[in-house]
């Protein structure tokens, strides 16, 4: 058995019990052996926390701050990242079993880069100067922070996704009230304590963990929240929307996908075999902009299907702690579950399983390694279902006209690849394709200054770049009378 973490929940600078005396149990997905504790927070605590966020953007220090100075801490904190990317990534994966090389890297790296960046963007943001027609008027912009903002992240990449939320969040002055995922708070909770390790004043972050209700509702819902940011699927998305419209909270939400690749007759082959691998597997298809629909041209399909079969049937599938494992578990029990019973449902349909990776990886464990069906028509549950599991559906199309219908065919509208060495026919289909993302002759590539965000059911608003601290910012129009006079209410 491993040893058993308690951790408790962080609003105003300290560490608090939870309310319900309640806590969540969290499985480590390699072992299946309980290792954690989370608080189960109720409306008491989120209440506390937010108090403490909004005390702290009216009261504190942060609101006296110029950006010059929120840059210096940020920066700081990404120091602090840095010096802490092993430990943090160490618990991510004893959390949802993602592989160490894809935690630790990103921590060192762009991930970190994020605190950086807007760091430098915090005293670049400037109004601007519009010119009227109304005479002796002068009118500017400014752009100011909301308040308090709401936090929710998921399960898939809980650091990865907070940071591209809380970098911008902080940059552009706000103060925050993270909810993580009930199924991966611990490297949350853990970063909390990095932050202490900077000069970040007390109660511009925090955090409650729970369940999407009561805790996630009670943090959308509260009055004192002006704004929320929002990870997940359709159906919390929706949850988050119709809470947030009773008290028209403006959102930004990033959501599912199901997203194609399109491969056509002059691509090269093994680039796009490999980019097609590389774009779902080794995270085990758990992001949201993971390639599961491979739209390839009917005069390549089974030399394709051949080739990429035979390139998943190599990967390793095994404990994440192992340096050579390339696929690691199913992040939690539930979510395990619902990809298996998505694979038997398309293996009682039409399309054909080509390769099953349900008795994959070690005995235990939650583990299903790449699984490939073709076969695959459009109009299939297959084809429309986000499953967030290692599966791939390959879908034929015959000319251009098709593969864009069917990669259009979709409530998703997150990412899409072209695969072609005709640049003209890249920039031509890239164009019509409802994607947030084009990935041409390559995939799943991110950078903190490239936008991010769905078009369609996958979400709107976006993260990362400029766009993504506009987000985190509102506009005031400001009119100034150059030459007062005395107005006439009533004239003739």
């Amino acid at each position: 058995m491993e040893s058993l973490t308690t951790y408790q929940y962080f609003a105003d600078g300290e560490w608090h019990e939870p309310a319900s005396g309640k806590w969540i149990e969290s499985e480590n997905p390699a072992t299946c052996e309980v290792w954690a504790r989370i608080p189960d927070c109720n409306e008491v605590d989120v209440d506390r926390a937010v108090q403490a966020a909004k005390s702290a953007f009216y009261d504190g220090p942060w609101p006296q701050m110029n950006g010059t100075e929120r840059g210096k801490i940020l920066r700081g904190i990404g120091d602090a990242v840095i010096a802490n990317a092993e430990r943090l990534g160490e618990v991510e994966t004893r959390d949802n079993g993602k592989l160490p090389q894809h935690i630790t890297p990103g921590l060192r790296a762009w991930q970190t880069d994020s605190f950086y960046y807007y760091a430098g963007l915090t005293d670049k943001f400037e109004g601007s100067f519009i010119p009227l027609d109304v005479p002796d008027m002068m009118n500017y912009l400014q752009w100011e922070p909301f308040g308090v903002c709401g936090l929710i992240t998921a399960w898939n990449s809980p650091l990865g996704v907070l940071i591209c939320k809380l970098a911008p969040a902080l940059a552009a002055g706000n103060t925050v009230v993270i909810k993580p995922s009930e199924h991966a708070s611990a490297s949350t909770l853990e970063f909390m304590d990095v932050l202490q390790q900077t000069d970040l004043p007390k109660g511009v972050v925090n955090v409650v963990t729970g369940y999407g209700q009561p805790t996630g509702e009670a943090l959308v819902a509260h009055p004192d929240v002006r704004m929320v940011s929002m990870t997940g699927g359709i159906p919390g998305g929706r949850a988050v929307a119709s809470t947030a419209a009773q008290q028209i909270k403006p959102l930004v939400m990033e959501l599912g996908g199901k997203s194609p690749q399109l491969v056509f007759e002059d691509a090269d082959l093994e680039l796009a075999v490999n980019g097609v691998a590389s774009g779902i597997f080794p995270v085990s298809g758990q992001s949201c902009v993971s390639g599961s629909r491979a739209v390839v041209h009917s005069s390549l399909v089974d030399e394709f299907t051949k080739r990429l079969v035979a390139v998943a049937g190599k990967a390793r599938i095994g404990d994440p702690l192992d340096p050579s494992t390339q696929v690691g578990p199913i992040a939690n029990r539930p979510h395990y579950e619902k990809i298996l019973a998505d694979i038997e449902a398309a293996e009682a349909s039409d399309a054909t399983l080509l390769l099953d990776g349900r008795n994959a990886g070690p005995d235990t464990g939650y583990y299903i390694g790449p699984t490939i069906f073709s076969e695959v028509s459009n109009d299939m549950n297959l084809a429309q279902h986000e499953i967030f599991g290692p599966v791939v559906g390959i879908i034929p199309f015959d000319d251009e006209e098709e593969a864009i219908q069917i990669a259009n065919d979709s409530i998703y509208g997150l990412a899409a690849g072209i695969w072609t060495e005709d640049m003209n026919r890249a920039i031509r289909v890239g164009e019509r394709l409802e994607a947030g993302t084009i990935y041409i002759n390559n995939y799943f590539n991110a950078t903190t200054q490239s936008p991010v965000g769905g078009f369609k059911q996958s979400g709107y608003g976006r993260e990362n770049g400029v766009e993504g601290m506009r987000c985190f910012m509102q506009t005031k129009s400001v009119w100034l009378a150059t030459n007062p006079s005395e107005p006439d209410p009533f004239p003739n």
